[in-house]
C-alpha cells in the first residue's frame, strides 16, 4: 500500500508544472491527461522561438510520446548566431526533458539545412530499450535574416 502511494506521489512529483509552461489543456474530466505547452527560446539562436505541445499522464510513470512543435522567427538571426551552431546531418540537442522513469525523454534538435538556408527544429521522443517513431518537426527560413547568403549566380 505505501509502495503504491510513494510511486504516485513520485509521478507527480516528476510532471509538475515547468517554467517554460504557457498552456494547459484537459483532454476531458474523466482523464488524468493533459495537453502542456511550453515556449522555448533557442539557446544559441535567441531568435528563434518555439512552442511545443505534449501530452502528460498526471499518474502514470510514463507520459505518451506524442507531440507538436512550432517555430518562428520572433527577432534578429545573425551569421554570428549561425557559426556557433552544429551543422552536421544530425545537428544539435537544444531541448531535452524527462518523460518518465523509464528512460523515456523528449528531445527537440537543431538541424541546419545549407541549401534552403532554413533552421529545422524537429521533436521527437527516445527510449532507450526500443526507441520511438513518434515525431514533429518545423521550419525556420532565413530569408530576411542577417544571416541568409544569396545565393552565388552561376
Amino acid at each position: 500500500m505505501y509502495k503504491h502511494l510513494a510511486m504516485v506521489l513520485a509521478a507527480l512529483t516528476l510532471s509538475g508544472c515547468d517554467n517554460n509552461e504557457v498552456g494547459d489543456v484537459s483532454l476531458g474530466m474523466f482523464t488524468t491527461k493533459d495537453i502542456k505547452i511550453e515556449v522555448l527560446t533557442d539557446p544559441l539562436v535567441p531568435g528563434v522561438t518555439c512552442h511545443m505541445s505534449n501530452v502528460v499522464a498526471n499518474l502514470n510513470l510514463a507520459d505518451p510520446s506524442d507531440m507538436a512543435i512550432s517555430c518562428r522567427q520572433t527577432g534578429e538571426i545573425t551569421t554570428a548566431m549561425l557559426a556557433g551552431i552544429d551543422k552536421s546531418k544530425s545537428g544539435d540537442i537544444v531541448f531535452k526533458k524527462s518523460k518518465s522513469i523509464f528512460l523515456k525523454s523528449l528531445k527537440i534538435r537543431r538541424i541546419y539545412d545549407e541549401q534552403s538556408q532554413s533552421l529545422l527544429y524537429l521533436a521527437y521522443s527516445t527510449k532507450e530499450t526500443s526507441g520511438s517513431y513518434k515525431h514533429a518537426m518545423s521550419t525556420v527560413p532565413l530569408w530576411g535574416t542577417q544571416a541568409y547568403q544569396m545565393p552565388a549566380q552561376p
